[in-house]
């Protein structure tokens, strides 16, 4: 290959200039925007809520153990006593109520958690709650109204538990005051 000389590539140069005329240099790209990452999403967080309200209502070994015909009472340390009187003397209109009867801990638990959802949400104040009093419950006592005398404390909407009066089932049934009725 031959190169040439200096001189042609002067007239070259001029020649290219005329032909493409005045010319600006292009503007720079704008930058790439920057890519946002998605917002983290909690992949576990049903999961880990539910095992925490498992947790939370699972009955321990020996946790508010009661028999067969003791009376249920409970109330928040904010909840005058003279309103759990109240409630046990069954002077608060029942708004609704549910029969646990025949359940096994795990439905019963299920129910109980989204018929108090409901009632929260209807904005009830006082509801019954009837768990049986453990007669064919065999040696073990009355399954469910332990498990309602636990559940019960541990939902944070709940002010007070009695167990009903004879003529709405006694120490088989509680009424329970609702926060927020």
């Amino acid at each position: 290959m031959q190169r040439r000389p200096p001189a042609d590539n002067a007239i070259d140069d001029t020649v290219f200039r005329d032909a493409i005329g005045d010319v600006r240099p292009l503007p720079a790209p704008p930058e790439p925007p920057a890519r946002s990452r998605p917002p983290p999403r909690a992949r576990f967080r049903r999961a880990d809520e539910r095992q925490v309200l498992e947790e939370s209502l699972a009955l321990g070994p020996g946790e508010w153990l009661v028999e067969t015909g003791d009376e249920l009472l409970f109330r928040r340390a904010n909840v005058p006593a003279r309103v759990l009187e109240k409630l046990r003397r069954g002077e608060y209109a029942v708004e609704d109520e549910i029969d646990l009867h025949g359940l096994t801990a795990v439905l019963a638990r299920e129910a109980l958690r989204e018929f108090l959802g409901e009632s929260l949400s209807r904005r009830l104040h006082c509801v019954r709650v009837v768990h049986g009093k453990g007669l064919r419950s065999g040696p073990r006592g009355p399954v469910l109204k332990h498990a309602v005398n636990v559940w019960l404390r541990r939902v944070d909407p709940v002010l007070a538990f009695a167990s009903a009066p004879a003529r709405d089932g006694g120490t088989g049934a509680v009424y329970v005051l609702l926060a927020g009725g």
